[in-house]
């Protein structure tokens, strides 16, 4: 199924064009992480599914849920804390 492969392989340039272009910082986490699912995807059409298992994980898991953290940080107002001074003993 080549056209399958060209299609996957166009989605991926447009998702990934779409991930660098985007001026919303939510909207290019979520375009890198729907970026690292198809190229999962993609190393599953190679016939490697040990590295597509990784991406999967790494790729699109870990680093996705570790940049939408960061992303929570950065929307805080400056100077707010996560622990309340009276939580401290």
């Amino acid at each position: 199924m080549p056209w399958l492969d060209l299609l996957l392989g166009l989605t991926l340039v447009v998702t990934a064009a779409l991930a660098l272009a985007a001026r919303d910082m939510f909207r290019a986490v979520i375009m890198f992480i729907v970026f690292g699912l198809l190229m999962a995807l993609a190393w599953v059409r190679l016939q490697a599914p040990d590295i597509a298992l990784a991406e999967a994980a790494i790729g699109a898991g870990l680093t996705g849920v570790l940049l939408l953290d960061a992303l929570g940080y950065l929307r805080r107002p400056f100077g707010s804390r996560v622990d309340k001074p009276e939580d401290r003993p």
